[in-house]
């Protein structure tokens, strides 16, 4: 990426506007985005209530302190160097120094985290894999009933809920067979009470996002993320049933998909023999591996349709998260097996140079473009705004037919006057509304949760808003709750006024769902982290009585 620009995947543009729009909003003293402002050329959209906040507060953060161009090649690199230390602490307990460090390094850079980079632009998904080995890590234990590293595994879960819905999806079912697969192996199902109250504290700590998501979804059109060609039916390994884009990209994925699980089950049984080394992590990635490796194939179709929120992974191929960390740990397993180190190195260097192959077919056939940040930022320089989606689309919201998009002839203002009534009343000639005259406009405030503005009319008017009806928003006239109109297609505000002057402030409002999840978040963490302290207080102690512990 330094010398060839950005590489523009299937998702770079989402990720980064909704980044600028983060930084933006900080600039103007909002914390916590909840509203996108700039979405559906400035119509907004509730994205940032639906979408994980991990990702894109660190992309903002990294905007704001450089320039965009290199903030997503700089995501990227950290994003890595976190997924390579992951591994290493879950390996360097089981594995030499130098045999970690390659479990650690092939694991930063898996086929599938090269498939993310430079196909997908996914970052929010990369920022989830990252985190993975710590969860597993943590969660082999709480297996051995240590139930001081509870609050570890709650906030290793939680740090993956709040970065990708699809990933958390995936640590979820993974976690509860982990756990599964810990309570065969030590033949007790005692590791299953601290498991689950890890669980259900991880799911408290990320309340903040997950509550107002599953309270608010019913107001937008969620369902739109499971489009025709989004539904894992569709996107099964080697498939033919879907648009002929994506069986294109389907098939790079799964020809990746399937040298990982060959080189994965060959390092596994080569490793096998050292399981008594690590005995529950071995069946935990054996387990883990072989789900993930069948839920990639058709035949698993019922697990897809039946299984809780299952289909929000919405491709069964991001089940190589799993398998792509039982590649890195069984490869450097295996290679840790060997009395000749030379064999041994020349298996690895071979792993890695498969993997530079691979990698050099992606970086010839990704799509480069350095035009896409330099556009973006041009768009928020303007106030154009960028397209929405169609999922956080609020219910009654056909976003294809809000006006703005810079390939319109026309812009719409922030405030529009119009006829009342509004629609009806069309230029014979154009045949679009025709504007009402004789109204000033004076905007006092217009920011992304708050605008504010007068509107002076000789005779009764109704004024358009460029911003779309979510149940969030709370309109005044003159200090008084009104009921908006919509516009019909689109449900854009519209608001009806007598003639004289009126003080009109559009509100979006803090939720009860919202404020209820913040408060449990915020609790749960300092619940964890006061046990943490009370244990670590408890420790100290016992170690000044012991004879010799102060030393």
């Amino acid at each position: 990426m330094l010398f060839l620009g950005n590489v523009s995947g299937h998702d770079f543009q989402f990720h980064l506007a909704s980044w600028m729009d983060a930084a933006h909003q900080w600039r103007e003293g909002i914390l916590f985005p909840r509203w996108a402002e700039w979405a559906n050329w400035g119509f907004g959209e509730p994205r940032f209530v639906f979408y994980p906040p991990a990702s894109w507060i660190a992309g903002a953060a990294l905007g704001s302190v450089l320039p965009w161009r290199i903030a997503p090649g700089a995501f990227i690199w950290l994003t890595l160097i976190t997924a390579g230390m992951s591994m290493w602490v879950l390996a360097r307990g089981r594995l030499s120094g130098p045999h970690a460090v390659v479990a650690a390094v092939l694991f930063a850079v898996n086929p599938y985290h090269l498939v993310i980079v430079y196909y997908r632009s996914d970052f929010a998904e990369l920022l989830a894999e990252a985190l993975l080995p710590l969860l597993v890590l943590v969660a082999l234990r709480v297996v051995c009933e240590k139930w001081s590293h509870v609050p570890l595994l709650a906030f290793a879960f939680a740090g993956i809920w709040l970065s990708n819905v699809p990933a958390a999806v995936i640590a979820t079912y993974s976690l509860g067979l982990a756990l599964i697969v810990g309570c065969i192996v030590r033949r007790s199902f005692r590791p299953l009470l601290p498991g689950a109250t890890a669980m259900i504290a991880g799911f408290c700590v990320a309340a903040c996002y997950i509550l107002p998501a599953a309270t608010e979804r019913g107001w937008v059109q969620i369902t739109q993320a499971l489009g025709e060609d989004l539904r894992p039916a569709q996107n099964f390994l080697f498939t033919r049933a879907n648009d002929p884009d994506f069986v294109l990209f389907n098939w790079k994925v799964s020809w990746v998909a399937l040298g990982v699980m060959t080189l994965s089950g060959i390092a596994a049984v080569f490793a096998a023999r050292k399981r008594r080394d690590f005995p529950h992590l071995w069946w935990i990635l054996v387990a883990l591996a072989a789900i993930a490796a069948a839920l990639m194939f058709s035949p698993s179709q019922w697990f897809w349709l039946h299984l809780p929120e299952l289909s929000f992974v919405q491709f069964p191929w991001r089940w190589l998260e799993i398998v792509n960390l039982a590649l890195a740990f069984f490869v450097a397993a295996a290679m840790s097996r060997y009395q000749k180190r030379w064999a041994s190195w020349l298996a690895v260097a071979l792993v890695f140079l498969a993997i530079g192959a691979t990698a050099r077919a992606m970086v010839a056939d990704a799509w480069w473009d350095s035009a896409d940040v330099p556009a973006l930022a041009t768009a928020f320089s303007l106030q154009h705004g960028y397209e929405g989606t169609d999922e956080y689309a609020p219910n009654g919201c056909d976003r294809a037919q809000l006006a703005g998009n810079p390939d319109d002839s026309t812009r719409p203002e922030n405030v529009s006057a119009l006829p009342a009534p509004p629609i009806g009343k069309l230029d014979p000639a154009s045949g679009e509304e025709v504007p009402a005259a004789g109204v000033r406009i004076h905007v006092a405030l217009w920011s992304a949760e708050r605008r504010v503005f007068t509107a002076e009319a000789p005779a009764p008017v109704t004024l358009a808003l460029r911003v779309v009806d979510y149940p969030a928003w709370g309109l005044r006239v003159d200090g008084q709750k009104i009921r908006a109109g919509l516009r019909p297609g689109t449900n854009q505000v519209l608001l009806s006024l007598t003639a004289g002057t009126h003080r009109v402030e559009a509100r979006f409002r803090r939720t009860a769902d919202r404020t209820a999840g913040d408060t449990i978040s915020a609790f749960s963490t300092l619940i964890l982290l006061g046990f943490v302290a009370a244990r670590r207080r408890r420790r100290n102690t016992e170690r000044r009585a012991t004879p010799g512990g102060g030393a």
